[in-house]
């Protein structure tokens, strides 16, 4: 029986669902909920990176830390046990029974383009700029399951219902059933997020590459992988085998590659799936504790050196830190978007470039934004800032009372805050187009912004014409936190009358 395989796939399973759940059960309030920030704050290679290139001690350190130390005394268990995107991978995978079979010389290249990854955002990170998140399995799985996945399921289960009690008259006790997962599964109100399509066949080409060669992204892309195969090298959990037979199983059924045409293994690339352990045909290979250094060249629990495991050299990791320095010249300068309004950043949200900086665009913040407000930015602040959130009123306002996209931004680029902190939080500023405003364009009442504005005091307040007798809206913009509730409710199309520009 080939326990430990199905150990391991139930860890999969477990922990994919977990993942998901969490992001998923995530709603406002935030009362006895798992955040999900503690998921994204077990990854060491993102809030590493982002340390280092803000210089500062990010909370969720002792956790990623702590992973490290496991991944010190274990290996890379992370990979093979626990990683969402390589469950999904492995999913992916199983459409193909066979996989293409590489030797030596083709793996150690493919090792090498991880290792010049991790080697570039460790650089980067060094000059202040942190790109972590182009490449992390944990921030590219839940940005798939936040703006993908839950959107896509929730509105195709809403239609169903709909269609079934609406259409075919099935009520009672489904309509019952259906109202019953209003506040759970499908009380997640997410109707639209630019950038989807983007997002999803990034997804699909990590998963495609499983279909050709097993595990391709593990082994030749994933820099969160490549930094625990460093720490993986020097665990005293290792495969041994004896009196080989040489029947070469093993190698095909090694998912990264990690079994050398000589049946030894590069340790640091071993991800435990134990797939090796069930396909030996006489049961000789097994993963044992043995305290010590790595073993010698040339013996069973070999560890090759960085260049000849695949890592880069001395000169490719100088040309690295010296073509990095370009990346000093894509510092945001406060760039307007389109009609002079800058985008609109999350209530607390860090200072422009410390924000574009910080934020890995996992897209917590976005999907439990409760009015689907909070949106993927595009070109608008420029080439960096691509993916970060911004709040687009006409979509969705800023719910005054709400503060959850603070609580699971697992990098501090939205704090937390208390809620008398948030009443006082400044977004940006409405400003009326006396143009288009239905009073003052054309001397019929409306009132709108007015009664919709949340702030106690009112930051639009009506005065009245003493030549009209219309009430006109004025915003006092000292009051005014820029919420956008004012510009989401204004009845004028297709521009609004009210419009919020940002206070940064």
């Amino acid at each position: 029986m080939r326990k430990m395989v199905l150990a391991r796939r139930i860890s999969q399973a477990l922990c994919l669902a977990l993942f998901v759940y969490i992001l998923w059960s995530t709603t406002y309030p935030l009362t006895g909920q798992i955040s999900p920030e503690l998921f994204f704050k077990t990854d060491p290679l993102v809030i590493v990176m982002t340390s280092l290139s803000e210089r500062v001690l990010l909370p969720g350190l002792g956790l990623a830390l702590g992973m490290l130390a496991a991944t010190l005394l274990l290996g890379r268990f992370f990979c093979g046990w626990i990683c969402p995107l390589g469950t999904a991978i492995d999913v992916a995978g199983g459409l193909r029974r066979r996989w293409a079979v590489l030797g030596d010389g083709q793996n150690r290249v493919l090792r090498r383009i991880k290792f010049g990854l991790l080697a570039l955002i460790a650089v980067a990170a060094i000059f202040g700029r942190q790109i972590a998140w182009l490449f992390d399995p944990i921030v590219l799985a839940g940005r798939f399951v936040s703006l993908n996945l839950i959107p896509a399921v929730t509105s195709l289960a809403n239609l169903v219902f709909i269609f079934l009690i609406k259409d075919l008259g099935l009520g009672g006790p489904l309509k019952d059933f259906y109202h019953s997962l209003k506040p759970t599964i499908l009380g997640v109100k997410v109707a639209y997020f630019p950038h989807a399509g983007l997002i999803l066949a990034y997804f699909l080409i990590v998963l495609a590459g499983a279909v050709v060669i097993s595990r391709l992204w593990c082994r030749a892309i994933c820099p969160l992988g490549a930094f625990y195969a460093l720490a993986a090298r020097f665990a005293p959990l290792r495969r041994t085998i004896d009196e080989c037979s040489k029947c070469g199983k093993c190698k095909s059924a090694c998912r990264t590659g990690a079994i050398k045409d000589d049946l030894d293994y590069v340790q640091g690339e071993c991800i435990l799936c134990m797939d090796c352990v069930y396909t030996c045909p006489i049961h000789i290979t097994k993963f044992q504790f043995k305290l010590g250094c790595a073993a010698e060249k040339g013996s069973v629990g070999e560890t090759a050196s960085p260049r000849k495991g695949g890592a880069i050299s001395r000169k490719d990791f100088f040309v690295l830190l010296f073509s990095s320095i370009f990346l000093l010249g894509f510092r945001r300068k406060g760039e307007k978007a389109a009609g002079g309004t800058a985008v609109i950043r999350p209530p607390a949200a860090l200072e422009e470039e410390e924000f574009v900086n910080r934020c890995i665009r996992c897209g917590n913040c976005m999907k439990v934004c409760i009015t689907n407000g909070l949106q993927p930015v595009g070109w608008q602040a420029g080439i960096e800032g691509i993916w970060t959130p911004q709040l687009v009123p006409e979509i969705g306002y800023c719910e005054y009372r709400c503060t959850l996209c603070g609580n699971t931004c697992p990098t501090g680029a939205i704090p937390k805050i208390s809620l008398p902190q948030k009443l006082k939080t400044k977004l940006g500023t409405a400003r009326i187009d006396r143009a288009l405003c239905i009073p003052w364009a054309r001397l019929t009442q409306c009132i709108v912004c007015e009664e919709h504005c949340p702030v106690a005091d009112k930051a639009i307040k009506l005065e009245r014409d003493s030549r009209t007798g219309t009430l006109k809206p004025i915003v006092n913009e000292e009051l005014c936190v820029g919420c956008g509730i004012c510009q989401y409710k204004c009845p004028v199309r297709p521009a609004r009358a009210i419009r919020v520009s940002s206070c940064k």
